[in-house]
């Protein structure tokens, strides 16, 4: 190394500088020709104040016309409707999306963030100093060489999505001037390069999850070694296979490899990218980027340079990067949206549902009941006086006749019976509204039907004492409304209407009953000799009250099987009736309740996957 003297400072051309230089500036030596040829450059350009002394842009994201927005505002409702209904894990997902989705709208839409991640040793940090035109990001055999996320942004506003990304003020950069800080096509470009993801440190990987969780885009760097690491493939490449559009897949050291070694190498990474479920950017076709180049020798990446160029003019990043976001969380809560077949309650299984409450009330013998009642009151109002005399006689200091003192005493065992056969009917009408929902609306459709069917055998049970009906072990009463019953709180079981003819035929029974009062009178008076003897008039006139009584009746009997008939099936249709407005009222109602309301989260489920732009 050759001394510099005092006399070699003295050298110059008078002016008393070194080398003739007015300004004092070394001019020999390779270091001292890039400074200058930097200060040069840096003169020449347009002054850029540092990041941190720039006035903060505020300018909301404003995505374009598109489906985004109506999927957000329907996921959003659809987590609102869900809340009561599904479990606070399974909805956390799509909570973090719509959180992370309201934070990057409130901020710069002139900005595109790419991450810059790979694996230890792969050169990310190396392709991402080449990008930036500096080295801002330490490089070396030391592992690992970057511990902490360290951004460049290319134009200023930047600083509200570095504050989201948590990245320090003082790793914060601008990239060296040059021909890559005056790109046109990289302005608004923000670059973040990442720690390891399979580094030894913990905290490192637990940097990078988070970062890549909100960044709108991603450039992995791979290297001949662990292209096919299945660490990176597992973790990372195929859960975050929707977001194949914001995604970049460069192979690095290319320089190392001989030959046709890098195509091949590359062509194995297109496949094992495909078989992760990541759809490629080939032909034109929306996908990821994959390409090869060397971040050392400076091999492909102006290509790439160029491709994050025309990428981030777009600006459409963050906009894809969040409809990916909300494909996977539509993804993951399919199973709890989607239906298999088509659910719901249908007319038959409200039949047989009213069917099985009809029987567990009784309305088929209430309606037998009501058509005996009809008969034996005909049988009194148009029997002979004889047979009414005999039947009071039997039935003498009884509250009713001996079969309705049957009817009244119900066993326990019928009883337990009735009330197993209501739970059974609920049971059933459930599980058939339930089957092929998702389990947890399934779930909500049966408690909706169990707690709707508390109090329902109770209920039932009172409507049938109310309605008179055998089995209840109380008469309750209802009114009379022109032709149909109602039943009602208090009063008596209202009695069958008579029909017109019954007068007449109260009449001819009382008529042959007098024939025979006569006849008998007559024949006593010729017996004891107060009537002059003639036995056969008398006799004929006895004769004709006595065989005529029993016809009449007969002739009654046969007048009033069909209205005896048409009454007990309208008294049975009145209890069904009633039986069925209860069971609608606690059982059928909350379940289509449920069912409407599973319904239209179905519905919001189907918008926010109806553009969808992974395919999911």
């Amino acid at each position: 190394m050759t001394a510099v003297t005092d006399e070699d400072h003295g050298k110059g051309d008078g002016t008393g500088k070194p080398d003739g230089r007015a300004d004092g500036r070394w001019d020999d030596g390779l270091i001292a020709r890039r400074a200058a040829e930097a200060r040069e450059a840096e003169e020449a350009a347009p002054p850029t104040p540092a990041e941190d002394d720039a006035e903060p842009q505020v300018e909301a994201y404003a995505p374009a016309d598109g489906p985004l927005p109506a999927r957000l505002d329907a996921l959003r409702e659809l987590v609102g409707l869900s809340r009561a209904r599904l479990d606070r894990d399974t909805l956390a997902e799509a909570g973090r999306v719509l959180d992370e989705a309201a934070a990057r709208q409130r901020l710069s839409s002139r900005h595109t963030v790419i991450a810059v991640a790979g694996a230890t040793g792969s050169g990310k940090s190396t392709l991402f100093n080449a990008l930036a035109g500096a080295p801002i990001s330490d490089t070396g055999l030391r592992r690992p060489t970057t511990s902490q996320p360290i951004a460049c942004s290319w134009t200023d506003g930047a600083a509200g999505l570095l504050d989201r990304l948590a990245v320090p003020g003082r790793l914060r950069r601008r990239p060296h001037p040059g021909p890559a800080a005056f790109d046109e096509a990289l302005q608004g470009l923000v670059l973040v390069d990442l720690p390891d993801h399979d580094s030894a440190a913990t905290e490192h990987r637990d940097q990078v999850d988070r970062v890549l969780a909100l960044v709108d885009a991603v450039i992995w760097v791979v290297d001949p070694e662990k292209y096919a690491d299945a660490a990176l493939h597992e973790r990372y490449l195929r859960p975050l296979a929707g977001h194949a559009e914001v995604t970049f897949v460069v192979l690095n050291q290319t320089d190392r490899l001989p030959g046709e070694a890098a195509d091949l190498v590359l062509d194995d990474l297109r496949r094992l990218l495909d078989e992760d479920g990541i759809a490629l950017g080939e032909h034109g076709e929306p996908g990821a980027t994959v390409m090869s180049l060397s971040a050392l020798t400076g091999d492909g990446v102006p290509e790439l340079r160029e491709m994050i160029g025309r990428f981030v003019s777009d600006r459409t990043a963050a906009t894809r990067r969040l409809s990916a976001d909300v494909d996977a969380a539509a993804a993951r809560l399919r199973r709890v949206y989607v239906a298999e077949g088509r659910p719901g309650l249908g007319e038959r299984a409200r039949e047989e549902f009213t069917d099985r409450l009809a029987e567990a009330v009784g309305a088929a013998a209430a309606g037998q009941a009501a058509e005996r009642e009809w008969r034996r009151n005909a049988s009194r109002a148009c029997g002979t006086p004889w047979l009414r005399l005999w039947r009071w006689y039997e039935n003498r200091g009884l509250p009713g006749s001996l079969d309705r003192l049957g009817q009244a005493l119900t066993p326990p065992e019928e009883e337990l019976t009735a009330r197993q056969r209501v739970e059974q009917a609920v049971r059933i009408v459930a599980d058939d509204a339930a089957d092929g929902l998702p389990g947890p609306w399934a779930q909500a459709v049966r408690e909706a039907a169990f707690t709707g069917a508390q109090g329902l055998p109770e209920a039932l049970d009172e409507l049938a004492v109310r309605a008179g009906a055998p089995g209840a072990s109380k008469r309750g009463g209802g009114t009379e409304t022109g032709k149909s019953t109602v039943p009602q709180l208090g009063g008596r079981p209202p009695k069958p209407p008579r029909p017109k003819w019954w007068p007449a035929a109260v009449l001819a029974q009382a008529s042959m009953t007098l024939l025979q009062i006569f006849g008998g009178l007559w024949l006593v008076g010729q017996i004891i000799g107060v009537l002059e003897p003639g036995l056969v008039t008398p006799a004929l006139i006895m004769l004709a009250g006595v065989v005529g009584g029993p016809l009449v009746e007969w002739g009654c009997a046969a007048a009033i099987r069909g209205p005896a008939r048409r009454y007990g099936q309208d008294a049975e249709r009145r209890l069904r009736e009633a039986a069925a407005g209860c069971g609608r009222a606690r059982v059928l109602d909350p379940v289509a309740a449920e069912l409407v309301r599973y319904r239209e989260v179905r519905e919001r489920y189907v918008t926010v996957t109806e553009f969808s732009t992974t395919g999911r």
